[in-house]
């Protein structure tokens, strides 16, 4: 198994942790992606179900595909009213032509466009959405700077073990020539959620970049994440966030 393939399906391993800490989209960011009348939406790569849960009453279908059998525990059971599958990007259980939406939220980077987008612009109804997300830290607050600094120590390891440069993300979307996707709108959302110093340790710990490190190395930055939040003055605070979104509609061919 490649070092791609073992980060991304590294999540599994921390299910639970992951949907308690991972923060999801906020509502106004639904509010912009999915089209209004929207009949079947689909959260792809749905994880733990951070976005199903929030597409809840949007649409009288909602469907969750998801790769890793440990998440799509937690997400079934958290999403009694979605119809949760195994699939992944890739190869999308779902008919021709079937959803008004395609939701994506901090996973177009563990997909190979290539074959991804084919099968997203297969299962979208013409008209539809192809709607994609990135919820980031806002490292403009001098102590989210500080725990993102602490953070990227583990990306920039991950990255020496063989992954991306510097374990950085892909955050644009670039579609295939001739792809029946219209040019991608941008909108961003800022809102921010109560955190203590034990969530952003869990936080933390969801990443794939933590995930993977090998048990000396991860032991070694907990400890320093703990350190600089025991210095810190607050047991609580606002985490700022920021929410991108990339919208794209599913044209006629």
């Amino acid at each position: 198994m490649s070092d791609h393939e073992t980060r991304r399906l590294s999540f599994g391993s921390v299910a639970a942790d992951y949907a308690r800490y991972r923060p999801g989209p906020p509502p106004q960011a639904l509010d912009w992606l999915i089209p209004d009348g929207a009949r079947a939406v689909l959260d792809l790569a749905a994880g733990t179900g951070a976005v199903t849960r929030e597409l809840a009453g949007r649409a009288q279908r909602i469907i969750a595909v998801e790769p890793d059998e440990r998440m799509r525990a937690v997400l079934t059971a958290s999403c009694p009213g979605a119809e949760v599958l195994a699939g992944r990007g890739e190869d999308i259980p779902l008919p021709d032509a079937s959803v008004d939406a395609v939701v994506i939220s901090a996973a177009w980077h563990w997909l190979d466009p290539d074959r991804a987008v084919p099968e997203i612009t297969r299962v979208l109804r013409v008209g539809g959405v192809l709607g994609v997300m990135w919820v980031s830290r806002d490292a403009r607050v001098p102590w989210v700077a500080e725990f993102n600094q602490l953070a990227r120590q583990a990306r920039e390891a991950d990255g020496q073990r063989g992954g991306r440069p510097g374990g950085r993300r892909r955050r644009e979307v670039a579609f295939p020539p001739g792809t029946p996707l219209s040019r991608a709108g941008e909108h961003t959302v800022e809102y921010s959620l109560p955190m203590t110093k034990d969530d952003l340790l869990g936080l933390l710990g969801t990443y794939s970049g933590v995930i993977t490190l090998d048990p000396g190395s991860r032991d070694g930055l907990i400890r320093r994440v703990q350190d600089w939040l025991d210095r810190q003055p607050w047991e609580q605070a606002d985490l700022p966030l920021i929410c991108r979104c990339l919208r794209s509609s599913r044209l006629p061919g």
